[in-house]
């Protein structure tokens, strides 16, 4: 059984426990705030753009861009989003079950990774796996740069032909307590049709007259998509990683408090006996005394 000391130690350890997830919980929350602003108001440019390029796909000849016509898949490129550090659940670890469960269905075709984070670095950096690029530790300043370098990456062995398609597995933000594991095609860029939505007629469906050419446009904004699109998805992935942490810090401070509850009942119920035996020690001292008498 443990002694009254062994027990008032663990109680101030895990006091300055709660204390340290409670900052932290505080943090995550202010970054988390700044995070969430700035995907919510990059969401409408990137769903327009992304419109306008489809639209504008389907009236030009997809074959005359390497970027848009599909080819026979026998390289894969996979871009794993992670964070750059833990304590935020089971953020990193669904990710990365995901990248490898999802690596697992290309059989019989050759599979590349291309890490960002720390976490997925480390992982995919130490098995079995064709890691081409590492991008460790960009969330502590991420800037727009971080996104055009690493699509730039991209584009450059796509269009060497060290891969014929190039996905991206991220961590979509839902809201603080969910985060949405997505994976998307980014080379070559799906053609989708847009459909209307609440009687209003959808960009496919009207005819625009386009200055200089639609095909002189597209080669224009496909840079812009694809470096646009990559800054959504590390924004998204920041996010939802401080989502993330800001639950797991705040169960860990309430599993604290339950915790200190727990061992402090144990402790008075120690002391309790520990009182109730010297009083027993005490009575039965004074009466062997009094009998000796």
């Amino acid at each position: 059984m443990a002694t009254l000391r062994e027990i008032r130690r663990r109680i101030t350890g895990v006091k300055n426990t709660q204390k340290i997830t409670k900052a932290m919980k505080m943090v995550a929350a202010a970054r988390l705030r700044r995070a969430q602003e700035s995907i919510i108001s990059t969401r409408p440019y990137a769903r327009k753009l992304g419109e306008l390029l489809r639209h504008l796909v389907t009236k030009v000849d997809v074959s005359l861009n390497p970027l848009l016509a599909g080819r026979e898949t026998k390289n894969v490129l996979l871009v794993v989003i992670t964070a750059d550090r833990g304590l935020c659940g089971s953020f990193n670890s669904n990710i990365i079950k995901a990248a490898v469960a999802h690596l697992k269905t290309y059989s019989g075709v050759s599979t590349k990774v291309l890490t960002v984070g720390r976490k997925g670095t480390d992982y995919f950096g130490k098995r079995a796996f064709d890691v081409v690029h590492r991008h460790p530790g960009i969330f502590n300043d991420l800037d727009f740069s971080d996104a055009r370098e690493i699509l730039q990456e991209i584009t450059e062995g796509y269009l060497k032909g060290e891969y014929d398609k190039v996905e991206v597995i991220y961590n979509e933000f839902k809201s603080v307590i969910q985060q949405r594991i997505v994976i998307e095609q980014m080379l070559p860029i799906p053609p989708e049709e847009l459909a209307s939505a609440g009687g209003l007629r959808s960009l496919s469906q009207v005819d625009y007259i386009y200055e200089p050419s639609s095909a002189e446009i597209v080669n224009a904004l496909l840079p812009r998509h694809l470096n646009f699109q990559m800054w959504r998805m590390l924004l998204e992935s920041n996010a939802a990683e401080q989502g993330a942490r800001m639950t797991a810090m705040d169960n860990a401070t309430e599993n604290a408090k339950e915790l200190i509850r727990d061992l402090t009942l144990k402790f008075n119920n120690a002391r309790q006996a520990a009182i109730t035996k010297e009083l027993l020690e005490i009575v039965s001292g004074a009466e062997a005394l009094t009998k000796a008498s």
